[in-house]
């Protein structure tokens, strides 16, 4: 048997004493005006002493509504200026808020809106604090990053004041702040690149183009750095063709040779793979480095982040290189993937759609 909702029951009731005291109003001024009509002995129409009645009693009922709504203020009402104070304190900055608002058990049901606008306001806090979280995080490590190369240029600056220092010395000196100062250009071109590229505000020039030439033009740049380590390169790249932007894809082949050339030991090895797999494009790194561990694959592509820090900080870098990489892919509505073997090396493969695939879509 379906039971009868309790507001409709409460909303009747009301409904029912407010037409039962209305009546009464208008039964106690219709029995005054007769009564006073008669003892003045004033001939009225029935007809008039009812319209009479009826808006005094309307009237009474009013002012009595009135009365009652100063004193008796509805919890809703409450509860809105509790919201509105919390919504108060967000614009101030404190996201730390929390709706204490004891809500009537028939108003618990996840599907009422006031309940909704309750829950909303909660979340609103939450993600508003972790932005700000980000937002403190990122300008903590962007300073980080920026004061250890200003330390190193302001001290050998300092030091190049020296007249009687050596020769051997002072060019030593110029070279190092030469590296710090081009460390932070670098710095700031990424988070630059970066910025525009998380706004859709980077310029996109697409074109067909060989990956595999790209790739191979990477391998030859980089060369003093593989072969000052001796490393084995296994290189195996299709001619195969693609739809994206060669300049930003360029820095993606760069980024990750970088690291595994970056990363690998001495005599180590490093695979690379290009081809035709599954109707899209292949793109496959491993390399026998150090390896990533398990904890940190949930930050491997996020800002500023460094796995071992130790590691990074003697390599250089700045946390950077990967989340520009993910965004790039990103933007090519492509897909990147990370497998590891902590201490045994690394494979990062990326997944795009051919130049005749992408063309077909795009008519």
């Amino acid at each position: 048997m379906k039971r009868y909702p309790w507001n409709k029951f409460k909303v009747h009731c009301f409904g029912i004493l407010f037409l039962l005291v209305l009546s009464l109003f208008w039964i106690l001024f219709y029995l005054l005006i007769d009564s006073v009509t008669n003892h003045f002995e004033i001939h009225v129409h029935p007809l008039l002493i009812h319209v009479v009645s009826g808006l005094l009693g309307v009237v009474l009922m009013g002012f009595v509504m009135t009365q009652v709504g100063k004193y008796i203020k509805p919890k809703r009402f409450n509860y809105f200026q509790t919201i509105s104070q919390a919504i108060r304190q967000m614009a101030k900055g404190n996201f730390e808020i929390e709706l204490n608002i004891p809500l009537p058990t028939e108003e618990k049901n996840r599907h009422n809106p006031f309940v909704q606008l309750v829950d909303s306001v909660h979340y609103m806090a939450k993600e508003l604090g972790q932005l700000e979280r980000v937002r403190q995080e990122f300008i903590s490590n962007v300073s980080h990053e920026i004061q250890s190369p200003l330390t190193s240029i302001k001290g050998f600056a300092r030091a190049l004041e020296n007249d009687q220092l050596p020769k051997e010395k002072k060019d030593h000196y110029l070279k190092i702040i030469q590296t710090e100062t081009d460390r932070l250009s670098k710095l700031s071109d990424n988070l630059l690149k970066l910025t525009a590229l998380e706004n859709e505000k980077h310029p996109m020039y697409m074109t067909d183009y060989h990956p595999d030439r790209q790739i191979r033009s990477c391998l030859l740049a980089l060369e003093p750095q593989w072969s000052s380590k001796k490393l084995n390169l296994d290189i195996k790249l299709e001619p195969v063709m693609i739809h994206a932007d060669s300049e930003l894809m360029n820095q993606v082949w760069m980024n990750l040779i970088q690291n595994s050339i970056k990363f690998t030991p001495i005599e180590g090895k490093i695979s690379v793979l290009l081809k035709e797999q599954s109707g899209r494009i292949l793109f496959q790194l491993s390399d026998t480095g150090m390896g990533i561990k398990k904890e940190d694959f949930v930050h491997l592509f996020e800002r500023f982040y460094k796995g071992n820090r130790s590691r990074t900080s003697r390599e250089g870098g700045s946390g950077l290189g990967l989340s520009i990489v993910k965004k790039i892919i990103d933007v090519h509505q492509g897909e990147i993937r990370v497998s590891s073997d902590y201490g045994k090396g690394t494979t990062f493969s990326i997944w795009l759609e051919k130049a005749e695939t992408k063309s077909q879509s795009t008519n």
